[in-house]
């Protein structure tokens, strides 16, 4: 679908991060209303470094109280087994009904590897290489059921069909992997990949294996630029660059009410914070700034992380997502039923089944 700039239609996600909260309500209200405003996908934060709940369980108790968003959990790749990492945003499409993504991340502190005892720490290129490795074999594990593996038969008592589960033998630097899962194929074929490349060291695993690359840009102009980078990296690796999202990572403080933004925010772009670009005024400058980036061809859209969650969440979906929709950037319904679908995305071809197929 595009819009009347002939552009595709914009991708808006949020942040649902909450310090210091453990109840899932809290989660579900934020992850609700993000639904309510159309959005693409939502994200939750996790680490070893810091106290808090399990990102991927906690989107497990949203998913069946939710019907449409994306939901996008932080998976550290680091001192965790890949096979079960795999099997565990696979069971989150199940329980979601294919609306699932996972955003892999990498721990690089000797804190938290004294938390595990199993391995010392590693420079940060070392483990974005694994974590591009973990990226790889998921999708191998995620293919090692056929669609049509599960059989289900009472009456024989055959539940699987062995011939089209694969082993997928997968050796890296670290660890090694045979296979096949313990989880059927996921609805969607592969989760949605978000990659935050922001951080340098991702840059690259971003560009293999991302369907959505977050990046951090001071304007269109930087923004354009890094995109095209992230999607001639990807053809370099033989993908379809057409393939990969690119999204801006902006904070938003939407404490300023209808006022106009701050000088330097607004619809000439955010200014820097220690913590990435900041955008600091109103939901209509906001949707101002968006509206020039996404005409500039900058960006695929927006991953926005709200200082004040419950605040900055309600004023994007009521006043910033409504003037997008209503200049036809935004989509006013969801088109489909799954993540991938969100996103203009394909459903994967199952890897081993093609060569099952394939004449000897």
């Amino acid at each position: 679908m595009t819009t009347s700039t002939g552009r595709g239609l914009l991708h808006l996600a949020a942040a649902v991060d909450q310090p210091d909260t453990y109840d899932a309500d809290p989660y579900l209200t934020l992850t609700r209303l993000a639904e309510r405003g159309g959005l693409d996908f939502v994200t939750l934060g996790d680490s070893f470094g810091r106290p808090g709940p399990d990102a991927l369980a906690v989107l497990s108790r949203v998913a069946p109280a939710t019907t449409r968003i994306g939901l996008v959990p932080t998976v550290t790749t680091t001192h965790t087994e890949p096979f079960h990492v795999q099997a565990a945003v696979a069971t989150l499409d199940w329980v979601s009904r294919g609306r699932a993504g996972w955003r892999p991340e990498v721990s690089a502190t000797e804190e938290e590897a004294r938390l595990f005892g199993r391995r010392a720490t590693a420079p940060a290129a070392e483990l974005w290489g694994e974590a591009g490795e973990v990226a790889d074999v998921a999708t191998r594990l995620w293919d090692s059921w056929e669609d049509d593996a599960e059989i289900r038969d009472v009456a024989t008592g055959r539940f699987i069909d062995r011939e089209k589960l694969h082993y997928v033998d997968f050796q890296g630097a670290t660890f090694s992997v045979r296979g096949p899962s313990i989880v059927p194929r996921p609805p969607q074929g592969h989760p949605v990949t978000v990659v935050d490349a922001t951080q340098q060291h991702a840059h690259d695993v971003a560009a293999r294996h991302a369907d959505v690359a977050l990046v951090n840009a001071a304007g269109p102009a930087q923004a354009a630029a890094v995109r095209a980078g992230l999607r001639r990296r990807a053809a370099e690796y033989g993908r379809d660059p057409d393939a990969l999202r690119v999204l801006a990572a902006l904070r938003i403080d939407l404490g300023g009410g209808e006022h106009a933004a701050v000088p330097g925010h607004g619809g000439g772009g955010p200014l820097p914070s220690d913590l990435g670009p900041l955008y600091r005024g109103g939901p209509v400058d906001l949707a101002d700034l968006v509206t020039a980036w996404h005409r500039a061809g900058a960006v695929d859209g927006f991953h926005l992380t709200p200082v004040e969650p419950r605040r900055d969440l309600e004023r994007l979906v009521n006043g910033t997502v409504p003037l997008l929709q209503h200049r036809g950037l935004f989509r006013t319904f969801y088109p489909g039923s799954t993540f991938r679908e969100h996103l203009g995305l394909a459903r994967p071809a199952n890897q081993y089944a093609a060569l099952a197929g394939e004449p000897s």
